[in-house]
């Protein structure tokens, strides 16, 4: 990285158990069992208030997962590739992921990464504790790739477009999603909700409102909010604000 060039400042704002953005200048590597010649930065964690683990995870040219990722019977996992092209295994399934492409594994089954490019790959990487169901229906594995889905109108407005990248069967207690605004388009209104995020930024500008505080963001950007935090986006720029995103969903709150 070489010395300093300017007065260190940051743009990220970090406030525990209710939001946080991190600005990707600031993110340092993190050493993990099994991951070889790579650079990983965890983003989300209990730490910081979530009930997953989100990181950012660098391939260099030859890097891989030997050992594999997760695997816990009851630990699910996904991986969505930013940039690059990887091949990834689902136990003995195997995928070629490139841009937008990704994986998502049930309970009980290991992931397993490895770079194809000469240069880097980057990867959005989760791990959450799986909710299952009491009738014994479990969840499987889905791979695909984000830009060969259709967008759809999101609540009915046409400049602001969504995708569901998981299936939305009651087996599957999480998702992941892509939230896109055109120049100019925002939410329809402040949203104040039980679920948690975790958000990275895949393109665009915007101002992000997280506990009725309006931040800027641009691409590259990671956002975590927290359940009942305020939340609403609005477009800035010339290109869409997009953003992949994590949601827990299709359970009741626990006592």
């Amino acid at each position: 990285m070489g010395y300093p060039k300017d007065i260190l400042s940051s743009r990220s704002i970090i406030k525990p158990g209710q939001y946080a953005l991190i600005a990707p200048e600031g993110l340092v590597n993190n050493i993990i069992p099994g991951f070889e010649n790579c650079r990983i930065s965890i983003l989300a964690s209990p730490k910081l208030g979530a009930d997953f683990v989100d990181y950012m995870v660098t391939l260099h040219e030859g890097g891989k997962n030997t050992t594999g990722y997760c695997g816990e019977e009851d630990v699910q996992c996904f991986v969505y590739v930013i940039s690059g092209k990887v091949k990834a295994k689902a136990n003995d399934q195997e995928f070629i992921l490139e841009e937008s492409g990704y994986l998502y594994c049930p309970p009980g089954v290991k992931m397993y990464l490895e770079n194809m490019e000469s240069g880097d790959s980057r990867l959005f990487l989760y791990k959450r504790k799986h909710i299952p169901l009491t009738d014994g229906r479990k969840p499987w594995v889905v791979s695909g790739h984000a830009n060969e889905i259709e967008y759809m109108d999101y609540d009915d407005m046409h400049n602001v477009h969504l995708k569901d990248l998981l299936p939305m069967d009651l087996e599957f207690d999480m998702n992941f999603h892509i939230l896109s605004f055109d120049p100019a388009a925002s939410h329809p209104f402040v949203e104040t909700h039980y679920q948690a995020h975790g958000a990275y930024l895949l393109s665009g500008e915007g101002m992000y409102n997280l506990d009725n505080e309006w931040i800027p963001v641009k691409k590259g950007d990671y956002i975590f909010m927290a359940p009942y935090v305020h939340q609403a986006a609005y477009a800035v720029g010339r290109e869409p604000l997009t953003y992949v995103y994590s949601k827990d969903c299709n359970r009741d709150a626990s006592l």
